[in-house]
């Protein structure tokens, strides 16, 4: 690992722990928590990550380009007219990459309802996820690519996992970082 990339990480890092001590709850509730694989919750700083803020609700999706397969762009406004959660992950993200499956449990349940948008922040860009989205591992996950973070910076995300929901007119919903139980979540009808 080269050093530019050991100080983003350190610098990721930083950022999340400083979402995590947001002292703020306004607009923000208690979100279904993720349990490990033993079924315990996780400890109280990972639970304050696991929280749905709804305080930017009504915030238009930003008009920046993210990028398909091939090389082609798209935008939330290619999507307007359908419910899409966005997740900002990473490949290097241990709590993204434990929550994709999950994530493509629930886009292949809700299918014709929410649209899934895994915008990828690595630096490598398709070769980093490539090497994660092999054929055949997901069913209802099509990757994105946000180069060079422009919608990470535009949504200002402190940190990586974060999801965003986005109703059908582009305007978000809510926001949750970290990674919430999304099964729950569905039942609860949040999502």
């Amino acid at each position: 690992m080269g050093i530019e990339t050991a100080r983003l990480l350190l610098a990721l890092g930083a950022a999340a722990s400083l979402a995590a001590c947001d002292g703020g709850d306004k607009g923000k509730t208690a979100a279904p928590q993720a349990t490990s694989a033993a079924g315990s919750t996780p400890g109280a700083a990972a639970a304050r990550l696991n929280v749905i803020d709804r305080s930017q609700a009504g915030t238009p999706a930003p008009d920046v380009p993210f990028e398909w397969h091939g090389g082609d762009k798209t935008s939330m406004a290619d999507f307007r007219g359908k419910k899409v959660l966005v997740n900002l992950w990473a490949t290097w993200c241990a709590p993204c990459i434990a929550e994709m499956p999950e994530l493509d449990r629930l886009a292949g349940s809700r299918r014709g309802k929410l649209v899934i948008l895994p915008i990828s922040q690595d630096m490598e860009g398709w070769l980093a996820v490539n090497k994660f989205f092999t054929e055949g591992k997901f069913n209802a996950l099509e990757p994105y690519v946000d180069q060079p973070g422009s919608f990470a910076e535009a949504v200002k995300a402190k940190g990586l996992p974060i999801s965003i929901l986005y109703d059908e007119q582009g305007k978000e919903v809510w926001r949750v970082a970290g990674t919430p139980n999304w099964n729950e979540l569905a039942m609860q009808g949040i999502v």
